[in-house]
């Protein structure tokens, strides 16, 4: 039996498009590249050999179109995990609902979901201008203890629940993993890691202009805890993929290495770089 969902669980714009990303069903590929940076959207997309959907409404900014006679989306998220929240419904909603009845579909359509970033490196190791593909990831935000049925446990999370030293932080953390399915068209990459995700930009990733961070050794903390990189996505992609039945991985190009204090010389190429390495492994 379908579920019918009010209209106030599920709202929708004058044209039948789901509220925030404003798009239709028809809007959207089943691969889906996810960009923060509404601008990057377009830096995407002039690569296709045709754009057949422009689409935006606020931060979230849809081109659709093809690569070599395939179909694709590239979508740009804003910042941070309340916005995956946002992103990660609404997609799921315009494949797995019926909009106009407001009906849960019984027979359930799983997207490739590919996010692009750029991140932070807390391990010294990790030289900038390169990729790093994420394999675990730690949210540092609290987004998944709001939803029921979400448990996640591996190697990874259970030794960094046991070591991490944050007591107040600790009742936030969640964890999740890309999808493996996912994990061979990036076995290139020079590094793959295990990547937090934070719920600012300031003191959550050790910055301090006047307000004192928790930890002024809270980066080399995470690095003694297995973290190799740091950004504001991927947890509540990676998360929310997996209760809802999507395939996720994150790509970020490494622009700053936070425990050396280096910064790429021109992150703009790092970023041209990963999209079209990107674009050739995920449609060859």
């Amino acid at each position: 039996m379908l579920q019918k969902l009010a209209a106030s669980e599920l709202v929708l714009n004058d044209d039948g498009s789901v509220y925030h990303l404003n798009l239709l069903p028809e809007d959207i590929a089943g691969k889906i590249m996810l960009v923060g940076d509404p601008d990057r959207v377009p830096r995407v997309s002039k690569y296709f050999d045709k754009v057949e959907i422009k689409k935006n409404k606020r931060e979230f900014y849809t081109h659709t179109g093809t690569l070599r006679g395939e179909r694709i989306t590239v979508m740009s998220t804003g910042i941070g995990t309340e916005n995956i929240d946002i992103v990660m419904n609404e997609l799921d909603a315009l494949v797995n609902i019926d909009l106009k009845n407001k009906e849960i579909k019984t027979e359930k359509k799983a997207l490739q979901l590919f996010r692009m970033g750029t991140c932070g490196s807390v391990n010294p190791e990790i030289e900038v201008d390169n990729m790093l593909v994420t394999q675990n990831v730690v949210g540092l935000d609290g987004l998944l203890h709001f939803y029921q049925d979400y448990n996640f446990e591996n190697e990874f999370s259970k030794k960094f629940l046991a070591d991490f030293p944050y007591d107040k932080i600790k009742p936030m953390l969640y964890f999740s993993q890309w999808a493996e399915e996912l994990s061979g068209l990036y076995a290139d990459a020079k590094y793959h890691g295990n990547t937090a995700t934070f719920p600012g930009f300031y003191a959550p990733q050790g910055r301090q202009l006047r307000l004192n961070a928790l930890d002024e050794n809270f980066l080399e903390t995470l690095n003694n805890l297995g973290v190799s990189n740091f950004e504001m996505e991927t947890s509540a992609i990676y998360a929310l993929a997996k209760l809802l039945g999507h395939k996720a991985i994150t790509v970020n190009a490494v622009i700053a290495n936070r425990r050396r204090g280096e910064f790429s010389a021109d992150h703009h190429q790092s970023e041209k770089n990963m999209i079209e390495w990107v674009l050739e492994r995920i449609i060859p």
